[in-house]
């Protein structure tokens, strides 16, 4: 990676991940495109957990590490904890991924499903194809916005479906340095741009389209190494026809700045 020039889309782990693209002689512009907002509405937490009492989930699904500690944190506050675990004691519990395996570990929770890699809708499906959900009720932990895909999957098998908001993604209050990125990509002067999230695709899409520059930027990514951290971002890049030159395997970091580094050498 010597001196070559880096964009950095991701937001809460940006920083740490420009400086491992500085320990590999790496110059990153970080950039984030996406804000988290908290998005956890305590009355209506309360009033859900008291209506899973009268009619408890057959299955819960928890999504992230952030939202599911932001969830337990709610119900800390609101007293609702022991409550809300002896809910779950008698759900089955699916996790998407280690993160949110951790924070339910970290509760004590027994977790009874979890996705393979890489994590993605898909794999939660088929991690609880077995478990009849006719006329079941089933909690997900929502993250950045709802997972309409596993909402009618699950519809489909004739769940009744709740999603619990625990953050939200947004556009940065100041889009300006997403502008400036564009116009940096637009006279070649990135090497790389790296996208840990499918938002962030969407976002530096949605900047350049109100620029009228969307054809330009997608022209531009295509001129350089494009880097997605697995197959949702992928998805979304592919969605703007961009060309995919890294996808990570497993979709982790470390496994992407690794590819990252091999590409660009």
């Amino acid at each position: 990676m010597k001196s070559k020039r880096i964009a950095i889309l991701e937001a809460r782990m940006g920083e740490q991940l420009a400086g491992l693209v500085a320990q590999r002689g790496g110059v990153a512009f970080h950039v984030p495109a996406l804000a988290e907002l908290p998005d956890l509405d305590a009355a209506a937490i309360e009033r859900l957990v008291r209506s899973l009492e009268a009619a408890p989930p057959k299955l819960a699904i928890f999504q992230t590490g952030v939202g599911t500690r932001a969830l337990f944190d709610t119900t800390d506050r609101l007293g609702a904890t022991a409550t809300f675990l002896s809910i779950l004691e008698k759900s089955v519990v699916a996790a998407r991924g280690p993160k949110p395996s951790g924070a339910l570990r970290a509760r004590k929770v027994r977790i009874d499903r979890a996705a393979a890699e890489p994590f993605t809708t898909r794999e939660v499906l088929e991690a609880i194809e077995d478990v009849d959900l006719r006329g079941a009720r089933v909690i997900i932990q929502r993250y950045g916005s709802a997972n309409t895909e596993l909402d009618r999957a699950l519809e489909a098998r004739g769940a009744t479906v709740v999603e619990i908001p625990t953050y939200r993604w947004s556009l940065p209050k100041d889009t300006g340095a997403l502008a400036e990125l564009i116009a940096q990509l637009e006279r070649h002067e990135m090497d790389a741009a790296v996208f840990t999230n499918a938002e962030q695709v969407r976002n530096q899409f949605l900047v350049a389209a109100r620029l009228g520059k969307a054809d330009t930027l997608r022209q531009a990514l295509n001129a350089t190494v494009v880097a997605s951290i697995g197959p949702v971002a992928s998805a979304a890049l592919r969605h703007e026809q961009v060309r995919i030159g890294v996808e990570a395997k497993p979709p982790k970091l470390g496994a992407l700045l690794s590819s990252l580094e091999a590409a660009l050498t």
